[in-house]
């Protein structure tokens, strides 16, 4: 077995990672704030599927969340929130700092959120999202790019954003991952989806007891591990490929900019990208 945490950022860390039998085990490590993300945890996070995928003695990756949740999304407003610091940009999209207007915005968000799940998604190696929680917003995307998702019986899922005045996260799977009404319902309401129901759309493949999800992905990911690597590979690029076929890559361009716009709009109209509707509004909306 080995461990470690990603060897570019700064402390503290924000994910963990450690190697077991073949299988790399990549773990959100902010549970204080149910494992929000943050622009450095999403660079460790990129820094370590990098690692799992250069290191032959890998043959599967199990990406999980410390704590009670997998994650809450994007980092709203916690003392470790970095968007104006610099960022380690991963695509060849320039520095967000200084940008004027919305392009500030656009550009960050380009990187960071939907360049860095597009780059997830070509992974070769198989994924396995293990969810426990909640499942929100950001941390959607974080499963929607793994191929198979094993959820805890406490699990939930949750796209609220609508609330902000925003038409979805970045990565706008959501009519790829369920029915087109109810992906409507997912953004329209914003409730929180049980697993039960999740799993009987075809978004979650299985379901397990809390107690017993880590012992059961690890015997998946061994399964998994033993598969031809090219096999697996070529596998991974044929679903993609119908994927885009049916259009995910033309849909998401499309909805990143109608996201751009509704930030635009919130900015002008309150001052704020979100409408004001930070952190704590959030949870509190979300529990209503």
């Amino acid at each position: 077995m080995t461990v470690g945490s990603a060897a570019n950022s700064e402390s503290p860390q924000f994910v963990s990672y450690r190697v077991d039998d073949g299988v790399a085990w990549i773990m959100l490590n902010r549970p204080e704030v149910m494992n929000s993300q943050n622009y450095r945890l999403l660079n460790e996070l990129d820094d370590l599927f990098r690692r799992a995928v250069d290191d032959v003695e890998v043959k599967c990756i199990v990406l999980g969340g410390e704590g009670k949740h997998f994650s809450a999304g994007h980092d709203l407003g916690s003392p470790e929130k970095d968007k104006h610091l610099p960022r380690d940009r991963k695509l060849l999209w320039p520095s967000h700092l200084d940008l004027p207007g919305a392009e500030l915005q656009y550009v960050l968000e380009q990187d960071a959120y939907l360049g860095l799940c597009r780059r997830w998604q070509e992974i070769p190696k198989p994924m396995v999202a293990m969810v426990q929680g909640g499942c929100i917003a950001g941390g959607l995307m974080l499963a929607w790019v793994c191929d198979l998702i094993i959820a805890a019986d406490n699990a939930f899922f949750q796209d609220p954003v609508v609330r902000m005045g925003i038409p979805g996260v970045e990565y706008f799977a959501h009519a790829f991952e369920l029915p087109p009404r109810v992906a409507r319902e997912l953004l329209l309401l914003g409730r929180r989806m049980p697993v039960e129901r999740a799993y009987a759309l075809g978004m979650v493949n299985m379901i397990v007891p809390l107690e017993v999800l880590r012992d059961e992905v690890a015997q998946i990911a061994q399964e998994l591990a033993s598969r031809p690597p090219f096999g697996v590979m070529l596998t991974k690029q044929a679903i993609n490929n119908v994927e885009d076929l049916r259009g995910k890559r033309q849909a998401m361009d499309a909805q990143f900019n109608m996201h751009h716009l509704a930030h635009a709009h919130n900015q002008l109209m309150t001052g704020s990208l979100i409408a004001d509707m930070g952190a704590k509004e959030m949870a509190k909306a979300n529990k209503g």
